[in-house]
């Protein structure tokens, strides 16, 4: 099985896949779980490009295909493999990402980025995606408190993080069979309880 977690910047995706990755386990489920970017040692090298805050000039389609290549290399070097193996993968952001912030956010054609993911992916869906939908105020603000990684892509103004949560919304209402949508702007453990529910019930 293979899940993504999906959401604006903030949103908790991080700590609630390290929690549902320990829940699963103790299920007896074998679990892998990475990031996006990275994920890979040249995933991560090109991860570092994307966010450092120095690359103001990154122009979007850069970005994109940077995305795309650090995408590429983990579903042939690590996913594909890892479900091959019996493992529920769980990802922290995939396609769908792209799709809001290059897509939706930037304003970009967004068939012509539906055909890059195709091919960076080879065409591999997750059969899962839950987002953690939350207002970007409240995910910018998280984050700056927090004392984590402020990126080049949280620096980004407001308006895109708008239009990015509006593109998640938009595709979870295009394909609701693959998608879940759950309030981030709850407790953590209110967060993780809704997540356990909808990967039990899938699995069932």
């Amino acid at each position: 099985m293979f899940i993504t977690l999906e959401g604006p910047d903030g949103s908790g995706k991080t700590q609630q896949i390290q929690l549902l990755s320990e829940f699963l386990q103790s299920k007896g489920y074998k679990v892998f779980f990475s990031r996006e970017p990275g994920g890979t040692e040249i995933g991560d090298k090109i991860r570092t490009i994307l966010m450092d805050l120095h690359n103001t000039t990154m122009h979007p389609r850069t970005e994109t295909l940077l995305f795309c290549a650090s995408r590429a290399q983990i579903v042939e070097q690590v996913v594909k493999p890892k479900l091959q193996e019996g493992y529920i993968v769980i990802l922290d952001r995939y396609a769908d990402s792209t799709m809001a912030y290059q897509g939706y956010g930037h304003g970009n054609d967004l068939k012509m980025i539906r055909e890059l993911l195709s091919f960076a992916t080879g065409g591999l869906k997750p059969d899962l995606t839950i987002l953690l939908d939350l207002d970007p105020e409240i995910g910018l603000n998280r984050r700056k408190r927090g004392g984590g990684e402020w990126n080049r892509l949280d620096a980004y103004q407001l308006e895109l993080h708008k239009r990015v949560r509006a593109g998640y919304l938009k595709m979870a209402a295009q394909e609701p069979e693959r998608w879940r949508i759950i309030s981030a702007d709850q407790p953590i453990e209110v967060v993780q309880s809704d997540i356990q529910r909808i990967i039990l019930d899938y699995l069932e």
